[in-house]
């Protein structure tokens, strides 16, 4: 027997509104507030311009999240919009029944429209996006700059139609609109283009910054200043910054680059990759750092032992709680520089990524009474180092009295391969066993992975030996 779900009265109430436009724009004034999201929702899955020009000039919520509805952006409803806030924006005074002062065009926010909607999904009730209440002696206010939100993840295939004309729409409204995005990525584009798209944002609304290609360091310099304007990031990636053989102005170009961090007063979570051009430098980036980070990694590139000693008496990594060296080698650096590092974040450390560092057991060995000391380490992984069974031992004894590690990663011991670095599978399998033998002596719980692999947790093939042996063993107490 089929279940009959008749409509709702406000679905019913839409559909007849949409059938006379003209009767929809009279009806608005005084529509109930929880009518609004199911009409708005009908007229753009139905695309009727006229209706959804005259809902914005009476949108009765705070934030307008038309992002949650656009599952492909489409250039006519976006118009249809636009078109709604240029007669909102020309009036002199706000509006009565209009609360809009949020456009958000990022995919988020789809709780919204369900619940409005109808569907059994909870919103808390002080969202921005709850009604707000007519108030009609409230005395009528100019209209602030309206906030317009978008994801921006900057690539050639971003300049579509959509994009351009939302850009050249806020270009001729800078006074009276502000272009916001909380994360920037940067991915394939050009510099020329790059600029004309961030000289339209409000910098000072990003939160994080993601440069996802490959720039030479005369290019970083040209972009640092605009980074110096977004002084409110909290999280900055930078990946692939290369030095030219032929780069002259190094020197210039990195002190631009590393002064602009006196102006990121609120960084947090500082990641680069391959940034090649701080071998010799780092300390000019670290001695402009204004606050104290919680998440530093610096991985595969050249760092000298110079720069080693100014990262660990760095006064602003004392409350990491992530460090990732991984592809730093640290072979021919003294072992005590690592060891003075993980005494200066052993009190808040939580993860800790050694992968590929070329460490051997004197160095391993030197950094363990340090290691031991971290109480609060949750993760720890030191693959693609050529370690001996021995150190092992010594390390698994170690980390045994930390109470919040629940990770470790660690190589396959030298013992396993040949001497021409071939992986002995029947030799990794006892050697397996003689650890678990020696956890099970220990009497704690723990997980370990084992791997042949430099990364396991990411899958990196480029590293791996013929076959990744990946081994996981847990001793019930």
């Amino acid at each position: 027997m089929s279940i009959w779900n008749p409509p709702r009265l406000q679905d019913l109430v839409g559909i007849s509104l949409l059938r006379d436009e003209a009767l929809a724009f009279a009806a608005l004034e005084d529509l109930p507030t929880e009518f609004f999201p199911s009409l708005f929702m009908e007229a753009f899955h139905g695309r009727h311009s006229e209706t959804l020009k005259a809902m914005v000039q009476a949108w009765p919520f705070v934030r307008l999240p038309l992002g949650g509805l656009m599952e492909t952006p489409h250039v006519g409803t976006l118009q249809a919009v636009l078109d709604g806030l240029d007669v909102l924006l020309a009036q002199k005074d706000c509006p009565r029944r209009c609360k809009l002062r949020v456009l958000d065009l990022r995919n988020t926010s789809q709780d919204f429209w369900s619940m409005w909607s109808g569907s059994n999904v909870r919103v808390s009730s002080s969202s921005s996006m709850a009604p707000v209440a007519k108030d009609r002696s409230r005395t009528e206010q100019p209209l602030a700059p309206l906030e317009v939100f978008i994801e921006l993840c900057l690539s050639e295939g971003t300049m579509d139609e959509f994009f351009i004309y939302l850009m050249q729409w806020v270009e001729k409204r800078k006074v009276s609109i502000h272009l916001c995005c909380k994360k920037l990525k940067i991915v394939t584009m050009s510099m020329e283009n790059i600029m004309k798209v961030l000289s339209r944002v409000q910098l000072d609304c990003i939160q994080e910054v993601q440069v996802n290609c490959t720039w030479h360091l005369s290019t970083l310099a040209v972009f640092a200043p605009l980074l110096g304007q977004m002084n409110k990031v909290q999280r900055l990636l930078l990946s692939h910054i290369h030095v030219s053989a032929l780069e002259e102005l190094e020197q210039q170009h990195v002190v631009q680059i590393t002064s602009q961090f006196l102006r990121l007063q609120h960084l947090r979570d500082l990641r680069m990759e391959s940034p090649f051009f701080l071998q010799g430098h780092l300390d000019k980036m670290l001695r402009c750092l204004k606050t104290p980070l919680e998440n530093l990694a610096i991985t595969h590139c050249l760092i000298t032992e110079s720069d080693m000693k100014h990262l660990s008496q760095c006064l602003n990594i004392s409350q990491l709680k992530g460090l990732d060296l991984s592809g730093v080698t640290l072979t021919d650096f003294s072992p005590e520089l690592l060891q003075v590092l993980l005494e200066k974040v052993a009190a808040t450390l939580q993860e800790l990524d050694l992968n590929l560092c070329g460490i051997m057991d004197c160095q391993l060995e030197a950094i363990l009474p340090a290691l031991s000391h971290c109480s609060q380490l949750r993760t720890f992984s030191i693959c693609g180092n050529l370690l001996s069974m021995a150190i092992m031992e010594k390390l698994l004894r170690h980390t045994d009295g930390l109470p919040s590690l629940i990770l470790e990663l660690y190589p396959a011991p030298r013992e396993s391969y040949s001497s021409q670095r071939i992986l002995h599978l029947g030799r990794l399998a006892q050697l397996q066993a003689e650890l678990i033998e020696i956890m099970r002596n220990l009497g704690r719980p723990r997980t370990i992975w084992i791997s042949s692999s430099p990364c396991p947790r990411w899958g990196n093939e480029i590293f791996c030996h013929e076959k990744t042996i990946i081994y996981c063993c847990f001793v019930p107490p």
